[in-house]
């Protein structure tokens, strides 16, 4: 029989939320003990959310009590059409933020290539590649404020796998920022895992902060699963923590707040 046991873990602040996530993943890499014929495989998102926890991370490392030797990560996704090298693509963010700082092996990092020629080979060699690893040990995402997960925009399917995904304008309005506000220059597609890719986890965190994320985490723990808050099929997995701040509780009820800080 599977116990699904969702926790929802609440923060003072960011960077309270951050530490705690960071240790946790810390502390999930330890106890397996990966070696040469055991990685531990981490599924990794991008965004303005997970900085604080690669900040982390990198300390951790840095000290001496982290190694990534061992470690196997899939990033979420990658926008379509962007140049590898270009400073907003995915991989650019998580060489510039967190890879170049650790001890991984290039070849352990796996993000997905925008520029393929054939894309939805490129996904499906994924999703292999994934398989081939093991599965994921454990999945760390963000979200939109809109519920989305990685590129899974409302409406996406709730056992989708890895793809290519059209970008809703609501998406483009909000990555315009990093493309210096201008619309034409945000890539309009990209590849992404799907919601079924990362329910395959063994185990999923996700990062909620800000006041303006609040709707989304109510919409993922209080009302019913929803494709158009892909978030909230998370309360389906065997094994979901949300970790949050106290501003991204703003939309839950008391009792909830309560329940949860009990």
């Amino acid at each position: 029989m599977c116990i699904t046991i969702m926790r929802l873990v609440i923060l003072d602040n960011y960077d309270l939320a951050s530490e705690w996530a960071a240790k946790y993943i810390c502390n999930r890499i330890i106890q397996f003990r990966p070696g040469q014929d055991r990685y531990f495989t981490l599924g990794l998102p991008t965004g303005s959310t997970p900085l604080g926890c690669y900040k982390k991370l990198i300390e951790y490392h840095k000290n001496g009590d982290l190694s990534f030797k061992y470690v196997k990560t899939f990033n979420m996704d990658e926008y379509v059409g962007l140049p590898r090298n270009h400073p907003e693509s995915y991989h650019s963010y998580m060489w510039n933020n967190f890879f170049k700082h650790i001890d991984i092996d290039p070849n352990n990092a796996h993000i997905l290539d925008g520029n393929a020629t054939d894309l939805q080979a490129e996904c499906d060699a994924f999703e292999k590649k994934i398989k081939e690893a093991g599965g994921i040990d454990l999945f760390v995402g963000g979200i939109g404020p809109d519920g989305h997960i990685a590129f899974n925009e409302p409406g996406s399917s709730l056992v989708s796998r890895t793809r290519v995904k059209t970008l809703a304008m609501d998406t483009i309005l909000a990555n315009a920022k990093y493309f210096d506000g201008d619309l034409s220059k945000v890539p309009t597609m990209a590849l992404t895992v799907g919601v079924g890719t990362v329910m395959d986890a063994r185990e999923v965190m996700i990062l909620i902060t800000g006041a303006h994320k609040a709707f989304a985490l109510y919409k993922a723990i209080e009302e019913g699963v929803n494709h158009m808050w892909t978030v909230s099929a998370f309360q389906q997995h065997p094994r979901t923590i949300f970790v949050c701040d106290e501003d991204a509780t703003l939309e839950l009820r008391v009792k909830t707040v309560k329940y949860f800080k009990g």
